[in-house]
């Protein structure tokens, strides 16, 4: 039952990973689903309420389990954290993984900025490229350098993609207002991450290669905002729900992410 509410949690807030897991082997893709909820859960833990301070409960809550799990104490009575328990101890997946990713979580419960373009580089590559990281250990591959970097870049492409919407919440995540050249370079420096890693692809296990997936797309946004930086931080970016599901299947087929 918890593997279902998984799914479903991943489909409904996070299609694209959802959709890349379904290319999985089938004995994986229940993992795949579990970290990926675990993501949403924890992505979501700064904006539960309008007060900080719930909202810095609510990310200790995760920390403290993720702290229980490796102290080998029984896994909280969660319809997450039971699976990721078990995903955890199956695949001997880092912890220092889990605790970056939530501590980097933390800024997003306030309003500060970001210093600069270095501080939110380290961010992506504590969220999305550490998700990547464990997303291919489970897959058999752990520790892959390729999936860090791959997964750092999409950060970079989520992140833009989120900018209209954050800053509309007041959390604009750029070190200044209007913040054009830091927004440039930010994507500059995201679609490099992907080159890179793409160039590397061979030291990623066909096995692995599912958890890549899920930033197929993160091309779009990186070279809307090196064409268009100012609209980028005004107008969310959009595409074809039929457009996502073809390619991603295009993708899948070929092998190439």
């Amino acid at each position: 039952m918890s593997l279902d509410a998984c799914a479903a949690l991943v489909s409904k807030g996070d299609p694209d990973r959802f959709s890349s897991a379904m290319t999985a082997p089938v004995e994986a893709r229940g993992r795949l689903l579990t970290l990926y909820a675990f993501n949403l859960e924890v992505a979501r833990a700064p904006w539960v309420s309008p007060e900080p301070g719930i909202n810095e409960i609510r990310l200790q809550w995760w920390a403290d389990a993720i702290d229980e799990i490796y102290a080998g104490k029984p896994a909280r009575a969660h319809e997450v954290v039971m699976p990721l328990a078990d995903a955890i101890k199956a695949h001997h997946l880092p912890q220092a993984r889990f605790s970056a990713l939530i501590e980097a979580r933390r800024h997003d419960i306030y309003s500060e900025r970001f210093a600069d373009l270095d501080a939110l580089l380290a961010y992506c590559e504590a969220t999305s490229g550490g998700l990547m990281a464990l997303a291919a250990a489970v897959l058999g591959a752990p520790d892959n350098k390729v999936a860090t970097t791959f997964g750092t870049g999409l950060g970079v492409a989520n992140l833009i993609v989120a900018l209209p919407s954050l800053i509309a919440a007041g959390r604009n995540p750029l070190p200044k207002e209007d913040d054009v050249e830091t927004l440039r370079a930010l994507a500059g420096q995201g679609r490099e991450l992907l080159r890179t890693a793409r160039s590397k692809r061979r030291a990623v296990p066909q096995a692995a290669r599912p958890a890549l997936l899920a930033g197929w797309r993160a091309n779009g946004p990186l070279s809307a905002a090196l064409a268009q930086p100012q609209r980028c931080l005004q107008v969310p970016l959009a595409g074809s729900e039929f457009k996502r599901r073809a390619g991603l299947m295009l993708r899948a087929t070929t092998g190439r992410w």
